[in-house]
């Protein structure tokens, strides 16, 4: 394999010296990009995509050609585990995702298997070695899955959802099958997860889309000791050769504290926390991502530029800062907006990160 040309995304991420912050985008391989949609219509519809290596990777690399990131991120979705796991997964135009197969009690959750990442999920492992290759070395890849919680409530509620009121409502009047269900996902996500770094991922993320719409106890007990067990379980190695992971919670920013004391090597922010009061709360023990409220790529580039030197400023001096978006950019901004804000970080961070 190609030696690593760029770790700066990496070192950042261990808390090592870098010259300037490291940037990637949240879905920054996706429909904002003329290119994405173009060969998204090629491979007719959005799984067909996901399942197709060398279309994968290249929608991967297509950012990489316009912007100067330090990341390139796996594309796939977090519902491929569940898909494994035989729930149906369909898309309906306009309404997101759906399965065809229902979650109502514990024995159809018995029911359910622990996929094998290298026989249902061998594309995706596929599509992870063949972006590896395609980079050849220029910058590092990022592995992902979306956290037991998260996948529950698709799972159990059938699809998306405002109120997660089935998924809830199983926590509080059948806990035992809510359980069941997180602990198959768990062993699932550990076992994906590994697969990937098998593959050639240098970096994982977990997916918490949904752990902010439950109460501290809830967190804790539903999702964020299921994230802890996953990063214990996961070959991460050690020193030089770590392979970093990143756990973000959307709207997790009152429980940074439990989440840094899950192992984790960085902490995904949502734009709702500062960033210069989650390092003074965590900033010991983990690295932090973010955090730009996407909406702010809709505006100009000074105003783009202004909210980026205020988030610098706000983390301050020093590594262990990777900034990103506090979630995926939007279909509707602008490609040349997201390079105005990918160039106001390369610009104005060296400064932060000199003697």
């Amino acid at each position: 394999m190609a030696e690593l040309k760029n770790r700066r995304y990496l070192d950042a991420l261990l808390k090592r010296k870098v010259d300037r912050t490291p940037i990637w985008m949240m879905r920054q391989a996706g429909r904002y990009l003329p290119e994405y949609r173009a060969t998204r219509a090629q491979a007719g519809d959005f799984m067909s995509l996901c399942k197709n290596a060398e279309l994968a990777c290249e929608v991967t690399l297509q950012p990489l050609r316009r912007y100067p990131l330090d990341a390139a991120i796996l594309f796939s979705d977090i519902l491929t585990i569940p898909d494994a796991m035989g729930m149906g997964l369909y898309f309906e135009t306009g309404e997101g995702p759906k399965f065809t197969k229902e979650l109502k009690d514990l024995t159809d959750i018995a029911a359910l298997p622990v996929p094998d990442p290298n026989k249902s999920l061998k594309y995706v492992m596929d599509a992870v070695s063949t972006i590896k290759t395609a980079l050849n070395g220029d910058v590092p890849l990022i592995g992902f899955s979306g956290s037991p919680w998260t996948l529950a409530t698709y799972m159990v509620e059938g699809g998306s959802s405002k109120t997660f009121s089935k998924v809830k409502r199983m926590g509080y009047e059948a806990p035992e099958a809510l359980h069941l269900l997180l602990s198959k996902l768990a062993e699932s996500v550990t076992e994906y997860l590994n697969a990937q770094i098998d593959a050639g991922a240098q970096s994982l993320m977990i997916f918490d889309t949904w752990g902010g719409v439950l109460s501290p106890r809830n967190y804790r007990e539903f999702s964020l000791d299921y994230m802890a067990k996953i990063v214990d379980g996961l070959n991460l190695g050690s020193g030089e050769q770590r392979i970093p992971v990143t756990l973000f919670t959307k709207g997790g920013g009152q429980w940074l504290e439990w989440i840094a004391d899950t192992g984790c090597d960085g902490i995904g922010l949502d734009w709702t926390t500062d960033i210069g009061e989650a390092r003074r709360r965590v900033g010991d023990k983990v690295a932090l991502q973010g955090n730009m409220d996407p909406s702010v790529l809709h505006a100009s580039p000074q105003v783009i530029r202004q909210e980026v030197q205020m988030i610098l400023d706000s983390y301050g001096q020093g590594t262990g800062h990777v900034f990103n978006l506090g979630h995926g950019i939007t279909p509707d901004v602008k490609p040349e907006n997201a390079e105005a804000f990918i160039k106001a970080v390369t610009e104005l961070s060296p400064v932060y990160h000199s003697e």
